[in-house]
């Protein structure tokens, strides 16, 4: 197999500034320095011409790049902002939903720099830089094999289920119909060479070079999130009723192996209130700021941490959220739990409508002006005056989907001496590593 091409999604706006200092090539004519596209009435204007798509390629590869003005970064979370990006490889725009899209097209081990790079800290140990870039080129290239067959086989691929008592949706990549995965936290954090890269992902890239992991002779579906809270999660959990070999349940400790079944609310409920041991059981700052940017380390209360509500917030956030007039809020009710104590499907009960809602990151954004830290949590309510509580406080576990690798977690094995393969074993259990290319 020979080293594929990824097709990456940057920014969808309506106008998309760039400057090429490097001399790139579009239509068999050479360009360079600053430009400026526009959608129009369903075509890209540029120079004053309309095209249905351009492509700008580079005249050396190895060393061109082109910087993209005002691209927004952390879309929806916390830490939304606006940052100039610059990228390797070729550019693509084509029309979609009234606006411009921009793509860079890429190497798949140039791609890889860029988002261990821009997932990890240039603090990290080689052997959690080496476990990510498996990882990240498994998940990528299983992403591709996916939406291929889904192309095939089913175009009209919906995930979401709607009835009157409930409504579950689930938010994977399949959102991406044009290209393989955005730039975002969506897919993987992608930020072109805007972040450094270091010799050490340099040395992390090229030690595992074509390396996968693999299941029952396909590549793993290698998902990772900022911290599990101590319990792996299932996939099926979170995204499609697909159950997964390598992605089931376990502790996140290899001291202490044993866990309740997080799917019965009253061992959730003691797991989630009390602090057990885990790999991500910490919160030395030294091994945090591995994984996460300084952005990401505004807050380190992650392992488990606390949210509060009064009744008229949380009956705003949900109305503004979802769009559904519930009323005044009597209950959050868990109906089902997956196996790291996630809530997969929340009971929401208002004085004007009662809906049942999942999956996780669908309660995640209904409950959380950005994104809650995780759907793993319980509920206590105050104040209560004729049946209305006056405020909910969630008390809740772990950061993310916790699904495959922890990234908290796998930082603390590589300073504990793991070595990349054991990290990676450990998290996805009974998968081989494999070299592709």
């Amino acid at each position: 197999m020979k080293e594929p091409k990824v097709h990456v999604g940057i920014l969808s706006e309506t106008k998309i500034e760039f400057i090429f200092p490097d001399t790139y090539r579009v239509n068999e004519k050479e360009v360079s320095g600053k430009q400026l596209v526009l959608f129009d009435n369903g075509k890209i204007l540029w120079k004053n011409n309309r095209y249905d798509e351009l492509l700008f390629e580079p005249l050396r590869e190895e060393t061109d790049s082109f910087e993209l003005l005002d691209v927004t970064i952390g879309i929806n979370f916390h830490w939304e902002r606006k940052e100039n990006q610059r990228f390797h490889g070729a550019l693509k725009f084509i029309v979609e939903d009234e606006k411009i899209t921009g793509i860079n097209v890429i190497h798949v081990e140039d791609y890889l720099t860029s988002v261990i790079s821009s997932e990890m800290s240039a603090t990290a140990s080689l052997e959690l830089l080496k476990a990510h870039t498996v990882i990240s080129r498994s998940w990528l290239l299983a992403q591709i094999q996916k939406n291929k067959e889904i192309a095939d086989i089913n175009p009209t691929y919906t995930a979401s289920v709607q009835t009157e008592k409930e409504f579950i949706r689930w938010y994977d990549r399949e959102d991406h119909m044009h290209f393989d995965v955005c730039a975002d936290d969506h897919c993987q954090r992608y930020q072109g060479i805007t972040r450094a890269s270091t010799e050490m992902v340099e040395q992390a890239i090229q030690a595992t070079r074509g390396q996968v992991l693999t299941s029952e002779n396909k590549i793993c579906d290698a998902r990772f999130s900022k911290c599990c809270g101590g319990a792996f999660e299932e996939f099926q959990y979170c995204w499609e009723d697909v159950k997964h070999p390598y992605l089931v349940k376990q502790r996140d400790s290899k001291k202490a192996t044993f866990l309740p079944d997080l799917r019965i609310h009253s061992e959730a409920e003691k797991w989630i209130r009390t602090s057990p041991d885990a790999f991500c059981n910490t919160k030395e700052k030294r091994i945090l700021s591995q994984v996460l940017n300084n952005y990401d380390q505004e807050t380190t209360d992650f392992y488990r941490w606390k949210v509060e509500y009064t009744q008229e917030e949380l009956a705003k956030l949900i109305f503004q959220r979802s769009g559904i007039d519930y009323g005044q809020v009597i209950d959050l009710i868990p109906i089902e739990r997956g196996t790291s104590a996630r809530i997969s499907k929340l009971k929401i009960i208002g004085t004007k409508k009662t809906l049942i809602i999942g999956k996780e990151l669908e309660i995640r954004r209904t409950l959380s002006p950005s994104h809650l830290y995780s759907s793993a949590f319980v509920v206590d309510k105050t104040e209560v005056k004729n049946g209305i509580p006056g405020k909910f406080i969630l008390t809740g576990a772990g950061w993310g989907h916790g699904v495959g690798l922890c990234q908290i977690g796998a930082a603390v094995m590589g300073e504990q001496g793991y070595a990349y393969d054991e990290i990676l074993l450990h998290y996805y259990i009974g998968a081989a590593i494999e070299k592709l290319y």
